[in-house]
């Protein structure tokens, strides 16, 4: 999460020799992110790698659909007992009666503003820690000594 707010560098071609070049797009199917040049060269005309979609390059591919591995289908919720995605066919089954489901964004919403708290705390302490680190450092320097 931290990683994907604070991406300012380019994004650079993974399959240019020395010295790369920016991507220009990425390929979701093949997990890369290419130069205009080598695009044309990964994905040649008239072969079943020409039918991919150009995306944007990015650092990270998913799916444009999460889907469900047992039904096929997309998921559109989210079991906060099971703590895992459900398609709407997972949401009617019995496995999951009685189970607080909620929709994908709010659940998704939510758990990304406690992430993000969880976050602050951690980075405001990270001084305070630091700063116990320097003094049991100092500590062992006048034991030794």
């Amino acid at each position: 999460y931290r990683q994907t707010i604070n991406i300012s560098a380019a994004i650079m071609c993974q399959f240019c020799k020395p010295p790369q070049l920016e991507a220009t797009k990425g390929c979701t199917e093949c997990k890369s992110s290419f130069c205009n040049e080598c695009f044309k060269l990964y994905h040649p005309w008239g072969t079943q790698k020409a039918q991919h979609e150009p995306t944007p390059p990015t650092l990270t591919f998913r799916p444009k659909g999460l889907m469900c591995p047992e039904h096929k289908e997309e998921v559109t919720h989210y079991c906060k007992t099971c703590q895992r995605l459900v398609c709407q066919l997972c949401r009617v089954r019995r496995a999951h009666t009685g189970h607080k489901i909620t929709p994908v964004l709010s659940a998704y919403q939510a758990l990304r503003e406690k992430l993000t708290k969880s976050l602050a705390y951690i980075l405001s302490s990270q001084d305070t820690v630091q700063t116990q680190i320097a003094e049991l450092e100092e500590t062992v320097k006048h034991t030794e000594v």
